[in-house]
């Protein structure tokens, strides 16, 4: 963005007599994506004692002005003016300028307005390659719509003039092979009952089978219990019959010690 400000002013008083002033100011702005400018004309005005130009409209030939002095004024029409009421006299005086006016004018663009427009844009792409999917996916359609009407219409063609098979031959020859091997399901169903018969007999066999050698191994089991605590007492009794020995054998030979 570019904006350029002048302006342009003079001023003129004599005492007792007239005073003419007159001010010209422009202002242009220029902004992205388009121009815009602003102007403001010249004024006359009369008056004593003025010290600063007025503010007009941009009309040719000075239209209109408003122009005011330190103390008196007056107003200007078309091409005629209207004295104000008598000033002070004086000479020429020093143009004074505002310094606040001469500091540029900062008029950045706002950031929002430039992320706004960056996700429009984004927005409308998606849109538009949304859109175009939409399209592809349409003609993809039409062209299988146009496949399948090219089929429909080659098999209407050929269903009349083609061969008509005799349907009833058909399910007779398929019923026919249904009942074959319902008999030899039925036939294999005979061999498998008397398999299954005699599995069952062998199962009672061998569960009878099962169960006399579980009874006799009890029955070997509490005969082992029973000889082992005979066994055990057997040798216990040996064992005291050893320590009786060994003391008898202890005393003989004490007492043939003694004796001798």
């Amino acid at each position: 963005s570019r904006i350029s400000y002048s302006s342009f002013s003079t001023s003129r008083g004599i005492g007792g007599g007239s005073g003419r002033c007159a001010g010209f100011s422009s202002r242009s702005l220029h902004n992205l994506g388009g121009s815009t400018r602003i102007s403001m004309g010249s004024s006359y005005g009369s008056g004593y004692g003025c010290r600063i130009g007025g503010f007009g409209g941009g009309f040719p030939g000075g239209f209109g002005g408003i122009g005011g002095g330190v103390i008196g004024g007056g107003m200007g029409g078309f091409c005629g003016p209207i004295r104000g009421g008598p000033g002070f006299p004086g000479g020429i005086q020093p143009v004074q300028v505002d310094p606040t006016l001469l500091r540029p004018v900062h008029v950045d663009i706002d950031p929002q307005i430039q992320q706004v427009k960056c996700q429009e844009k984004e927005q409308i792409k998606t849109l538009n390659n949304q859109f175009a999917s939409f399209i592809d996916k349409v003609r993809f359609l039409e062209q299988q719509n146009k496949v399948l009407s090219t089929k429909w219409e080659l098999l209407q063609q050929q269903g009349p003039s083609g061969p008509r098979k005799n349907l009833d031959v058909i399910f007779e020859n398929y019923i026919q092979n249904l009942r074959r091997r319902l008999d030899s399901l039925l036939g294999q169903r005979g061999q498998l009952e008397s398999e299954l018969q005699n599995m069952r007999q062998y199962v009672e066999e061998f569960k009878t089978k099962y169960e006399e050698e579980i009874n006799r191994r009890t029955a070997a089991e509490n005969e082992f219990v029973v000889l082992k605590k005979d066994v055990d007492c057997a040798y216990m009794t040996k064992v005291e019959l050893e320590a009786r020995v060994g003391a008898l054998t202890d005393e003989i030979n004490f007492l043939r010690c003694i004796y001798e």
